[in-house]
């Protein structure tokens, strides 16, 4: 019958080694949501978005996404700006960048920073098409 198929994700998200299909780990184009902020550079260039991440306790910042809209509103607060992106190209591209392994539905720190909508209207102006 062939070979066993394995996530292309192996290794690239999680703490667990890669040695096989990771339990937990959702498969290649699982939609999640990732913070984000569009960017719009003008002088012709293309709009952009940069992914936020978070500074753990210790170490280099990490990137993070949520496997549902809801934990990310919960843990980040309802004026986080955010994209959805498939995982398997987010996890390979914060790879390709030199960043840690993608931390799913993180735990974070409630009395961090969130953002308000008037830190949303002070850096983005009131412009249409934010998230």
């Amino acid at each position: 019958m062939g070979e066993k198929p394995v996530s292309r994700l192996l290794g690239l998200v999680g703490d667990v080694p890669a040695q096989g299909a990771q339990q937990g780990v959702p498969p290649y184009h699982t939609p999640v949501f990732i913070p984000a902020h569009p960017r719009y550079p003008g002088g012709g260039a293309a709009p952009h978005v940069d992914y936020e991440l978070f500074k753990g306790p210790s170490g280099p910042p990490v990137p993070v996404a949520f496997t549902g809209l809801r934990g990310l509103v919960e843990a980040l607060g309802p004026a986080q700006p955010w994209v959805a992106v498939s995982l398997g190209p987010f996890a390979e591209a914060m790879q390709r960048a030199g960043l840690p392994k993608v931390r799913l539905d993180p735990v974070i720190d409630p009395g961090g920073r969130r953002w308000r909508a008037e830190d949303l209207e002070r850096a983005y102006g009131g412009q249409e098409g934010t998230r």
